[in-house]
């Protein structure tokens, strides 16, 4: 085992706060004899470069800094290697690190505890997602690698606006979307292929494809999802009524939408989606417009566990 680990900063943090809140981690580590190195970039596609890089030269471990968007972009270095991650969970929503039972928002604690788990190997496996264009073709190991969930239907569409609004800035302006969003809402004529089974023909309000039981901050849209049992859990909001989703959103934050008749969760190892004028998002990162074809990968990627 390389006593080196490599801290994967968020390249886009302003002013350097990226690095500032990586250090009570780093300080942490080395406390427990590890050798740290920093790697951040000048955007998202250098750090990616920079981590492949890392990993390439043999480092013990990979420590995310950040929300899911930096678990995400780690997991297109780590996904099918030894190299475990561990996460330092200091984003927005953290539905990764929940997911799995890691530290939020405790960097300190966080990275006490990746390095007590590289020491006495408690390292679990577990399952990605693996999403590409179902229109196009890929050879094996193509597409884009998640951890918790990918989205399509009503909750992509708020993405879509909230990402074009400038103002105002953070998480309010995606509550502004939804409420414009709502005043447009309905429901989307879905082509649903499980499996490579025969195509299922539905409306509906949304579909998530989840690894991880979480998104979008806490909403629990595939509450029972196990993330190494192989399978997806596939969430499938009905064509509900501006009215029914109104009563049922609450409920997600709980995972008891998934009691409500409107709601339907299949379990499959592959699943293309096909709707027009919807765009898939996983672990809240742009995927594209449907169709797009999700694989779940089983012990693809190896995390350090407390």
């Amino acid at each position: 085992m390389s006593a080196e680990i490599t801290l994967f900063v968020n390249p886009t943090a302003g002013r350097g706060r990226g690095a500032r809140v990586a250090q009570p981690a780093a300080s942490a580590l080395r406390a427990a004899g590890f050798c740290v190195r920093t790697v951040s970039g000048a955007d998202a596609g250098d750090a990616l470069a920079q981590l492949r890089t890392a990993v390439r030269e043999g480092t013990g471990a990979v420590l995310a800094v950040g929300g899911d968007g930096m678990v995400s972009l780690a997991l297109q270095a780590l996904a099918g290697t030894l190299v475990p991650l561990g996460v330092i969970a200091v984003g927005t929503g953290n539905d990764f690190a929940r997911a799995m039972g890691l530290p939020v928002r405790d960097p300190e604690q966080a990275g006490r505890l990746a390095g007590e788990a590289l020491k006495e190997g408690r390292i679990r496996e577990i399952d990605l997602g693996r999403v590409g264009r179902a229109d196009r073709a890929g050879g094996e190991g193509s597409g884009t690698w998640y951890g918790t969930v990918l989205c399509s239907g009503f909750d992509s569409r708020v993405n879509d606006r909230g990402n074009r609004m400038r103002l105002p800035a953070g998480r309010f302006k995606y509550d502004l979307a939804m409420i414009a969003e709502l005043a447009a809402f309905r429901p989307f004529p879905y082509r649903i292929t499980l499996d490579d089974g025969p195509v299922i023909e539905t409306e509906a309000t949304l579909v998530a494809v989840g690894n991880g039981s979480s998104y979008g901050g806490g909403m629990r849209i595939c509450a029972d999802a196990v993330p190494d049992d192989g399978l997806f859990d596939i969430t499938v909001v009905g064509d509900c009524t501006r009215a029914t989703l109104l009563r049922v959103f609450p409920r997600v934050y709980r995972g008891t939408h998934l009691g409500h008749p409107k709601v339907t969760v299949h379990r499959a190892r592959k699943v293309t989606l096909e709707a027009a004028g919807s765009t898939a998002y996983a672990d809240g990162e742009p995927m594209g417009p449907l169709p797009v074809t999700a694989e779940c990968v089983p012990a693809a990627l190896r995390l350090l566990m407390p």
